[in-house]
């Protein structure tokens, strides 16, 4: 599924996904659920999932397309957490846990990102025009 990739001076650089796939990383607790802070584990197995995200992420993966989960859960909420996804049926390829906590990320990488804020519904994309930071050149 990766292709390889090479750098301006043709040496061989990371592999890459087909346009056509998109690499999703999605948060957990206020996403796909109810926000439920790593100090009470005891309610992450009795939360319900969002019906819509559950429809999406699924829809996503049905599509081709890599579903990562990116929490601020620790490896001790992994056992909980993945037994919650699996009750749910969300289909996933991995999860990444330790997120920093507290939001205001500054995502940098060399490739392309493309952030969305989750407000409250699991809907298609649309595409809108908004001021971005940049390194100076």
């Amino acid at each position: 599924m990766l292709f390889e990739a090479y750098d301006d001076k043709g040496q061989k650089a990371s592999p890459i996904l087909p346009a056509n796939v998109k690499n999703y990383l999605i948060d957990i607790d206020g996403t796909i659920c109810d926000d439920v802070p790593n100090e009470e584990p005891e309610r992450m197995g009795l939360v319900e999932p969002y019906p819509d995200a559950l429809t999406m992420l699924n829809r996503w993966y049905q599509e081709g397309h890599i579903i990562y989960f990116f929490t601020s859960r620790t490896e001790a909420h992994r056992t909980i957490t993945e037994a919650w996804l699996a009750k749910h049926g969300f289909k996933y390829h991995g999860i990444v846990f330790g997120k920093p906590r507290g939001g205001n990320y500054h995502w940098i990488d060399n490739h392309v990102v493309k952030a969305t804020r989750y407000k409250g519904k699991f809907t298609d994309f649309v595409t809108e025009m908004h001021e971005i930071e940049v390194f100076e050149p």
